[in-house]
């Protein structure tokens, strides 16, 4: 009966781990990480000035709108996973087409941005994918949290487990460092996670630039969602308890 009661155990816990919620997400060039949230705002046409972004003082040959990022609903505590690498590219240059920076964004380091409406300023790599998590307030009052550094000197790119607070703009880039998808903890008060990309001009300074990027990244997200493939220690346990079972129904059928 032990044996019994251990399978039952670990096909239970199994079921839970897979038991949680899958998301294709597609983030634009215009997904303006800083605008996370931001419902009290009207963006206006992208030929017109505005004082929230910064744009280029001329029409760019894109002609480009921001647009709030995706929002992704989430609850404190759970942990969210790049489940394939994220894919794709954006243009941050006047002309459509090449360069383009992948998910991973251009370099190690290169782009120091500060905060804008209660959402924290932004450094690291130049223009990858990135992420905020939100509560159900909209975060334009207040001070911002501290900025995050992923530069080689500070977090880097190659974390394995992040748990940023609210507000907080952080590094996902593919999601992946080692052959590892990496995690991301959302923090107490959690409702919401948006995805985006954090740009300027040049990268420094003042959020904005997006007037001139097109593209866009595509991720599936998983919200508490693991491989389904268990552990090899549960295999064996699993293989063992299934043996145990063949062998005791052998018993009685003798």
């Amino acid at each position: 009966m032990k044996n019994l009661t251990l399978i039952a155990v670990l096909l239970a816990a199994l079921n839970a781990a897979q038991a949680g919620t899958t998301v294709n997400v597609t983030i634009d060039g215009s997904d303006a990480i800083f605008l996370a949230g931001r419902t009290d705002l009207t963006i206006p046409a992208a030929s017109d000035s505005w004082s929230v972004l910064i744009r280029h003082a001329g029409p760019t040959p894109e002609e480009i709108q921001e647009t709030l990022p995706p929002i992704i609903p989430v609850s404190a505590g759970d942990v969210i996973r790049a489940l394939d690498p994220a894919v794709g590219g954006v243009s941050f240059y006047n002309g459509y087409g090449a360069p383009y920076f992948g998910p991973s964004g251009n370099g190690v380091s290169g782009s120091n941005l500060t905060s804008l409406g209660g959402i924290s300023g932004y450094i690291g790599p130049q223009g990858p994918l990135a992420g905020v998590f939100l509560d159900d307030s909209v975060p334009s009052s207040g001070p911002a949290p501290a900025t995050l550094n992923f530069e080689p000197a500070g977090l880097g790119i190659d974390f394995l487990s992040l748990s940023p607070a609210l507000g907080q703009v952080f590094y996902i880039g593919d999601g992946v460092t080692g052959g590892i998808f990496q995690e991301f903890i959302a923090p107490a008060g959690a409702t919401r996670l948006a995805l985006g990309i954090p740009d300027g001009f040049g990268f420094v300074g003042a959020p904005g630039a997006y007037d001139d990027n097109d593209g866009s990244y595509g991720v599936r997200i998983g919200i508490n969602e693991v491989p389904v493939i268990p552990a090899p220690g549960a295999i064996l346990l699993a293989g063992i308890g299934t043996g145990i079972v063949g062998w005791m129904r052998k018993r009685r059928t003798l």
